[in-house]
């Protein structure tokens, strides 16, 4: 008979949501109780790991729209000017772009399935691009399903529902404006392509509890030899 190691695969997880959603914190709190029991967690940071022509954005947010670069915090607010540019010659570029991310996410993922972990979490996944178009423009809802035709769907997309002021409060880098399109566009993102885990806005322990006895009713996690013996792992919250 198979060991549990060997018919246990790497799970995958993503994270998606508005700025100041909470993604990191509910990252860092899934990673954290699963190192606890014993499971090999990966984390892939979709803009350091995945993302492709980050410099690229990244100037033309700073020189050619005047936007900020970094972190906003409470303390040091920003005003980035890059994803809530929406004008057409922008739109333009943010599609090519997008397709090459696709490409790299569907390695991304692959080479994720091959990693050995317990579980990889990525932290924000192509959805998190999408969600900068407007989708009631027929031609973007075309482009987004055709883009996910090319990225691998998988067991579980979180999406952390947030309301914008609260979120803007604790990250703010981008207008309030646009937060509320962004977190419209996630939402109508989910109606259009599905498979996204939505996470209403609540308190961070109660958004916690939630999302761990949600993975771990849907998922088995191999965890790491202990006395030369691998297991596996199905606890409920």
């Amino acid at each position: 008979m198979p060991s549990p190691a060997s018919v246990v695969k790497t799970n995958i997880v993503s994270f998606s949501g508005i700025d100041g959603s909470g993604k990191s914190t509910q990252i860092d709190a899934l990673r954290d109780r699963l190192k606890q029991e014993g499971v090999e967690v990966k984390v892939i940071r979709f803009w350091d790991d995945v993302a492709r022509l980050t410099s690229l954005r990244e100037s033309a947010g700073h020189k050619l729209f005047k936007g900020d670069k970094g972190v906003g915090s409470p303390e040091a607010p920003l005003n980035r000017r890059d994803k809530n540019v929406q004008s057409w010659p922008m739109s333009g570029v943010r599609l090519f772009i997008y397709f090459v991310d696709a490409i790299s996410t569907r390695i991304a993922v692959n080479k994720a399935r091959r990693s050995g972990a317990g579980l990889v979490i990525f932290d924000r996944f192509i959805h998190d691009e999408l969600a900068n178009l407007n989708l009631a423009n027929p031609a973007n809802r075309a482009y987004a399903r055709m883009i996910m035709a090319l990225v691998p769907r998988l067991p579980i997309h979180y999406l952390l529902d947030a309301d914008p002021e609260k979120a803007r409060a604790r990250k703010p880098e981008y207008p309030l404006e646009f937060l509320h399109f962004n977190r419209n566009a996630y939402l109508a993102l989910n109606r259009l392509i599905g498979g996204m885990t939505v996470i209403e806005p609540m308190p961070i322990a109660d958004v916690t509890r939630t999302i761990a006895g949600h993975a771990f009713s849907r998922l088995s996690f191999r965890t790491q030899p202990r006395n030369g013996n691998n297991s596996t792992l199905n606890v409920t919250a």
